[in-house]
């Protein structure tokens, strides 16, 4: 594992890069269950941008969000200050995943897509902190690639192309299922109730402008006690 610093490294060249990273649209699954929420407090974990924190604040929620960059947090402000959402509704804030801890407890935690390469984070680890975090009543919704994008480099890792032409194997970058994001959280079945476990479809837009379909791995728990 790399240290914090390497890590931080990657992302901050990873978001100087380009003017804007990801869309700004919000994670429609993150959309689906939401709407279906009373709006209270809400935790973004590795909140990027800031696309599905400022959609949560639209929607009558207050935000922290919490990226590993400083680059994203400042645009996620940025972005959530251009959408009109009032300072006191959001938070951004730059801070390592592992060591990061608030007292406060927030009705709704959520990590979508929490997933980095070719750095790894302990994402394990981050996904069972994240449990003390919620409030009680609250949920937790964890999202992420249950396989790489056809147009991704790694959706062929183990038939890497050489530079002579000749194939060779290579260890891609490990996806999650449902079942093992479940047992991450390792949740006491005393204190918590899952509610979703699954591959869930959903409708993306290939680099060339065509439509294909991704497989998501969702798992929503609440917190009764």
């Amino acid at each position: 594992m790399k240290e914090t610093s390497d890590l931080q490294e990657f992302w901050e060249d990873r978001y100087s890069s380009a003017d804007q990273i990801w869309s700004g649209r919000v994670n429609a699954v993150l959309k689906d269950v939401a709407r279906n929420l009373t709006p209270g407090t809400a935790l973004d974990l590795g909140c990027g941008e800031g696309g599905d924190a400022i959609w949560l604040a639209q929607n009558g929620w207050s935000v922290t969000g919490v990226d590993l960059s400083t680059t994203a947090t400042q645009r996620a402000s940025e972005a959530a200050l251009a959408a009109g959402i009032p300072p006191e509704r959001f938070h951004f804030e730059a801070a390592d995943l592992t060591k990061w801890s608030t007292e406060e407890r927030f009705d709704l935690v959520t990590a979508s897509f929490l997933l980095s390469w070719p750095i790894e984070i302990p994402r394990d680890a981050i996904l069972e902190r994240a449990t003390q975090f919620v409030a009680p009543g609250g949920h937790i919704l964890v999202v992420a690639h249950a396989a790489p994008p056809p147009w991704s480099e790694h959706a062929h890792a183990d038939e890497h192309q050489h530079g002579d032409g000749q194939a060779g194997h290579s260890h891609g970058p490990k996806f999650p299922t449902p079942e093992s994001d479940l047992a991450a959280l390792n949740l006491d079945p005393a204190k918590w109730e899952v509610l979703t476990v699954e591959l869930r479809e959903r409708s993306a837009q290939m680099p060339d402008g065509t439509t294909t379909q991704l497989d998501d791995t969702v798992v929503l728990a609440k917190r009764v006690a």
